[in-house]
């Protein structure tokens, strides 16, 4: 039963590091996308484009 508290405890400490590691990434910057706004106008078209749903033509259908 002891081995069950010691393990639990590891997983805290251990999830407790990821998230502080997690925090200081988001405060330095680190998920911050500079390169999607700068060419975000030159696929604008493609996105209208792909919101147009194009009619779709029925096969003849063989007897």
């Amino acid at each position: 039963m002891s081995v069950i508290y010691l393990l639990i405890s590891i997983s805290i400490i251990v999830a407790i590091g990821f998230f502080i590691a997690f925090l200081r990434a988001v405060k330095t910057g680190q998920y911050d996308d500079d390169y999607t706004p700068s060419v975000r106008m030159l696929f604008e078209d493609e996105l209208i484009q792909s919101k147009i749903e194009k009619p779709k033509v029925k096969s003849p259908t063989t007897l």
